[in-house]
């Protein structure tokens, strides 16, 4: 059954919140009587901004019922000064503690994430949270092995020149990832830094923007994190692998689609006690 969307007439003040807040234009509104009607249900993305600006409860929408509305006190929300605190705080902190992350923890970080925007409200984003110390241990092999393969390739003879002048940064990359490499082998990781658990983020193969929609959703679960005096960090190393040999992490950890952002997470030995200002920020003004 489709969606369906209605106006209760005897609740609406006819305020027009409706109808300015539809990206899709369902919501018309009578020039003569200022009434509010629908027109083109079936083009509802049931992103619910109708719902949540209606002051009246006047638009009844089938995929919100009651009990999936909720009222906004917006005095419990951070003041601006308290969001930019929390976002100048919100650091890589790769030194992590062997104690476990809170399952209550990991909750609130997904829901975070899983409440960030999507491309046409397709809400198609979803997780991989992984604390066995086994799988983990299996992602950073799979990494070294994939890096180790590429930069032993890029210093073969015949292809080193052509590295050299396409892709420099991959020469600057091979004594690091040597080092890399040496520990690994020790029994130490650079690539996941010890962290006790990893959160992936991914999508359908047939996405549309699905590199933008999981990393929205990364950008609201690292926040979250941050708040909760969670450790993280973005998995870029692992992340990379995964491009360089599409499907093959995510067929060894059973998922069905793509990874598209990861997160690192564990408990930290310790915070940090100051934050660091950036480069000086440049905004083009036209």
């Amino acid at each position: 059954m489709g969606t369906t969307i209605s106006i209760e007439k005897a609740l609406c003040i006819k305020c027009a919140k409706c109808v300015k807040v539809c990206p899709s234009k369902i919501f018309v509104q009578d020039e003569a009587t200022k009434d509010v009607g629908t027109a083109f249900e079936d083009s509802c993305i049931v992103c619910g901004h109708c719902v949540a600006v209606c002051p009246e409860k006047a638009v009844i929408h089938s995929a919100f019922p009651a009990d999936k509305v909720h009222p906004v006190d917006y005095t419990q929300l951070p003041t601006p000064e308290q969001m930019m605190l929390l976002i100048k705080n919100r650091r890589s902190n790769r030194a992590f503690s062997t104690k476990p992350v809170p399952q209550e923890k990991f909750d609130l970080i997904l829901e975070a994430a899983h409440r960030a925007p999507t491309a046409s409200n397709a809400q198609q984003v979803k997780f991989m949270l992984i604390t066995d110390p086994e799988k983990l241990r299996k992602i950073i092999g799979f990494t070294i092995d994939v890096f180790g393969g590429m930069l032993n390739k890029a210093q073969l003879p015949f292809v080193k020149p052509l590295v050299k002048f396409m892709m420099p940064e991959v020469l600057r990359y091979i004594p690091i990832f040597k080092r890399i490499q040496a520990d690994y082998e020790q029994g130490g990781d650079q690539i996941l830094r010890k962290a006790t658990a990893v959160i992936f983020i991914y999508t359908p193969k047939s996405s549309r923007l699905s590199a933008a929609d999981a990393n929205l959703a990364y950008q609201n679960g690292s926040l979250m994190a941050e708040s909760l005096g969670v450790s993280q960090f973005y998995t870029g190393f692992v992340l990379n692998a995964a491009k360089m040999k599409k499907g093959k992490l995510e067929k060894m950890l059973g998922i069905d689609g793509v990874i598209n952002a990861g997160m690192g997470l564990g408990v930290p030995l310790f915070r940090p006690v100051n934050y660091i200002d950036r480069k000086d920020i440049e905004v083009v003004k036209v």
